[in-house]
């Protein structure tokens, strides 16, 4: 069973390689090779290695064409951007917040322009306040008939950076959207479904909890995994210690829910002894425990670890109802098996990799000891095996390690599972049936938390707690996967120690600095915003971080940082934020805040939401053989909006870039009068293409040798204007835009004109990326 779900998996894994997915009638035609090979094996009674291909083969050929099925069930190109009456049901928790909720909704029907459609599947929708009402609350389940305006999956692409194409994939979203105003939008009816019971816990908890709301958002996340109430700095020292497994419900947790069946079947049959004589005490335990987990894996919202421990309670659940023996190996293989045909495309979450590589690490690792002794080296060993054992994969997908993880988990790990959870479960199972015992138990609990997150806290401001690491190479990643297993093995593998070893690619990959001279520029993927980082041999500048959206998403946050951790920025010399509008200024408080005591200018420092110095045109400097000239504004500075932006000229051996913020063509000749004539230059466009900036002499005046514009896609202000465009292509001017590329990094020579390195959706190419 073991190598069969391996060979599963490996058939799996060998589709999300491929940059294009092949054709239905190449599906067809392995999934009929996998089907005559296994018939040959049947018939000629073959060893274990034909039946492992062919059954390879045919897991290739399921996930080729569920893959393909779920693309083309994504909103057709030609609806993107138009009003579309929908009908449909509110999945999961909706996110409300002061001026939006924020939902999944799942499209039963559809019509546009007087017809009928083919848009069916869940969609992620906000629904805006308006100016004179805020949006209608949105009940879980609830059926809803709105009109909404979508596009197709499309994220940013950066290193380091969440691929949100990918996780749309595996979730099967298939647009994202907003909702219009519009009279025809109601609710038709109320619904009842699981999610319902789980948002009815959700706020029986808050209601109980009124003088406590940090305590009662930790226990809302514990005992349904209603992860909507905590904040950022939650989430910040759920990350630094390492405790995101326990935050959302985990396997173990679900574990606990069958435990406590068969432990209530025990009692029930120690109290009535004569019920043995009807069914046997292991059978009804078994009957119990895995519809006690059920139920509580239903309330969790069957997430991948969830999911995973219901199949193996199920597995060891009919062995016990049938009077048959087996290992780990088999339950574990069976309940991978049955993922991935259900799911095939769950390997592309990084849950689903940590939860099944965790648990099978760890029955590699620990030699089981029988005895209470046995049981207490497992809970103390655990932590720190699966920190080690889980830490190729941590560091491949989030990029970071915490050092204080053992630790924290430690004491998290037991106290959670043994104290707080069952606790926090008792008294909302009470809550509806005695609610004023249910209240007392919740305060109780709440103390707990509150004295087991006083501990992480404290475990969290440790500045070294949280480890960003560059990112590693696929050879890097897989010689630390080998070495954690090297390193984990049992007593009697030789030279386990040497394993480390094999961690050291991973954990401290090369990175080659420009030489003198030289220098590289990165324009990061933040979406209708700018911010670009140029670092020389020795130094690293940041010139403007990402928008801030008043939903909370922040830019600085989520795709600057993460790319600056991804190529190894370890400290910022400096941040200059060119003006005040939040497309460029609002993600440099997150900035901040991942590198403190950054100097910081700008070209409007009155609206800039960060202290900074007044940046003025003659300001000049030289790192590392590279020059960096401020060109406007003029001193003293007395222009406000696009035009007093700080206009940036970085001059190397071999290369020039020129980051001239949203000047506008008023401005234009003045920059092109300070502008001194040199080496090859590299134009960010100006104000991302807007019809106002990019005038033809301006242009034919800096002659550059490649333009970068910095765009969101489908944007609505039509940025790059077509005419901008064309004026590029008629001038002979390579165009890149960031929707089409993602990051693009360049690098300029001491040697060479400057060139692209790398455009990241070319770098990261896969069936799944939007072009």
């Amino acid at each position: 069973m073991l190598a069969g779900a391996l060979a599963v998996l490996a058939g799996a894994i060998a589709v999300q390689a491929l940059p294009a997915l092949p054709p239905h009638w190449v599906d067809g035609l392995l999934a009929c090779v996998a089907l005559a090979g296994g018939a040959a094996c049947v018939r000629w009674r073959a060893p274990g290695l034909p039946w492992c291909l062919a059954i390879a083969l045919a897991a290739f050929a399921w996930t080729a064409w569920r893959a393909d099925l779920a693309m083309q069930a994504r909103l057709p190109h030609a609806l993107e951007k138009q009003d579309i009456l929908v009908t449909g049901t509110v999945m999961d928790l909706p996110r409300a917040q002061d001026d939006s909720t924020r939902f999944d909704f799942d499209i039963a029907s559809a019509r546009f322009d007087g017809g009928s459609v083919p848009v069916r599947g869940p969609v992620r929708l906000s629904w805006y306040a308006s100016r004179t009402q805020p949006p209608p609350a949105i009940p879980a389940c609830s059926t809803w008939r709105i009109r909404v305006r979508m596009k197709r999956p499309h994220g940013l692409v950066n290193p380091g950076g969440f691929d949100f194409e990918r996780s749309a994939l595996q979730k099967g979203i298939i647009a994202t959207g907003y909702v219009r105003d519009d009279l025809a939008n109601a609710m038709l009816r109320a619904g009842a479904c699981v999610d319902g019971i789980r948002a009815r816990v959700a706020t029986a908890i808050e209601t109980a909890s009124p003088n406590d709301a940090h305590a009662a958002r930790l226990l809302r996340a514990l005992s349904v995994g209603d992860e909507r109430a905590l904040d950022e700095h939650d989430w910040q020292v759920v990350r630094a210690t390492g405790i995101s497994h326990l935050i959302a419900i985990s396997g173990f947790h679900v574990g606990l829910a069958a435990v406590f069946g068969a432990l209530l079947v025990r009692l029930v049959w120690w109290v009535f002894p004569v019920l043995a004589l009807r069914l046997a005490r292991p059978l009804a335990e078994a009957a119990i425990a895995f519809p006690a987990s059920l139920a509580y894996g239903a309330l969790a919202g069957f997430g991948l670890p969830t999911t995973r421990t219901l199949l193996m309670i199920a597995v060891v659940a009919g062995w016990r109802l049938f009077r048959r023996g087996g290992g780990f190996g088999g339950g574990f293989g069976l309940a991978l098996a049955a993922i991935l045909v259900v799911d095939p495309l769950s390997v592309l979450s990084a849950g689903f990799w940590l939860s099944f590589a965790g648990v099978a690490l760890l029955a590699w690792t620990l030699a089981r000891d029988n005895g209470w002794r046995g049981h207490l080296k497992e809970i103390g060993l655990a932590p720190l095996l699966m920190t080690l054992a889980l830490l190729p994969l941590t560091v491949w997908f989030f990029g970071q390690a915490s050092l204080v993880g053992p630790l924290a988990n430690l004491v998290a790990v037991p106290f959670v599972s043994f104290v707080i959870v069952p606790i926090d479960l008792a008294a909302c199972a009470l809550l509806f049936a005695w609610p004023w015992a249910g209240q007392h138990m919740l305060h109780v609990c709440a103390y707990l938390v509150d004295g087991l997150w006083w501990f992480l806290v404290h475990l969290a401001a440790w500045r070294p707690a949280m480890q960003y690491l560059p990112e590693a190479s696929l050879l890097a990643f897989v010689l630390g996967c080998i070495g954690a297993i090297w390193l984990l093995a049992p007593r009697g593998v030789p030279a386990r120690a040497l394993g480390a070893c094999l961690l050291l690619p991973l954990c401290w990959p090369r990175i080659l600095p420009p030489a003198d001279g030289a220098f590289r520029a990165t324009v990061i993927d933040v979406g209708q915003g700018l911010s670009v980082l140029v670092r020389t041999r020795g130094h690293v500048l940041l010139v403007d971080a990402g928008a801030r959206y008043p939903s909370g998403f922040d830019l600085g946050e989520a795709a600057v940082v993460p790319t600056l951790h991804a190529l190894g920025v370890a400290h910022l010399d400096g941040l200059i934020v060119s003006h005040g509008d939040n497309d460029h200024a609002g993600g440099a408080v997150a900035v901040l805040a991942a590198y403190p005591g950054t100097p910081t200018w700008g070209g409007e420092p009155a609206r800039g939401p960060v202290p900074m110095r007044q940046c003025h045109a003659g300001q000049h400097w030289r790192w590392d053989g590279v020059d960096f000239r401020v060109l406007r504004p003029p001193a003293p500075v007395s222009l406000k909006g696009n035009d007093a932006g700080c206009v940036l000229l970085v001059t190397g051996a071999g290369g020039r870039l020129l980051l001239p913020a949203d000047t506008s063509s008023q401005v234009e000749p003045d920059i092109v009068r300070a502008f001194p004539r040199g080496a090859p230059l590299v134009l960010v466009v100006p104000h991302h293409g807007s019809k106002t900036s990019s005038s033809p002499a301006y242009l034919e005046a800096l002659q550059p040798h490649l333009a970068i514009a910095s765009t969101g896609y489908l944007n609505g202000y039509h940025h790059p204007a077509p005419a901008v465009v064309a004026r590029y292509a008629g001038l002979g001017i390579p165009l890149l835009d960031t929707p089409e590329t993602g990051a693009v990094r360049v690098a300029f020579p001491v040697d060479g004109p400057p060139h692209v390195v790398s455009e990241e959706r070319v770098r990261q190419s896969h069936y799944w990326r939007e072009h």
